[in-house]
């Protein structure tokens, strides 16, 4: 298994992670390993569009624009 070192932490960002992994019963590393193993799962802005593009067009009833307009038009 591979090691990351984070240097330069502010004082007040260790603390406020140390509290965080504590009052989930955590050690520090082990929450600290939790987070970026859900960081890394997160697709990018680039991924996540190419996957919606993917996707293509879901709904393919009438347009919504055309009810209102013939409603309005109906009065």
């Amino acid at each position: 298994m591979a090691n990351v070192q984070i240097r330069g932490v502010p004082e007040d960002v260790h603390s406020r992670l140390k509290q965080l992994a504590a009052a989930r019963g955590q050690s520090l590393n082990e929450y600290m390993l939790k987070q970026l193993g859900d960081l890394a799962l997160m697709p990018t802005w680039s991924e996540m569009t190419e996957r919606i593009a993917r996707r293509g067009p879901s709904y393919t009833g009438p347009s919504s624009a055309a009810i209102i307009r013939e409603d309005r038009d109906s009065r």
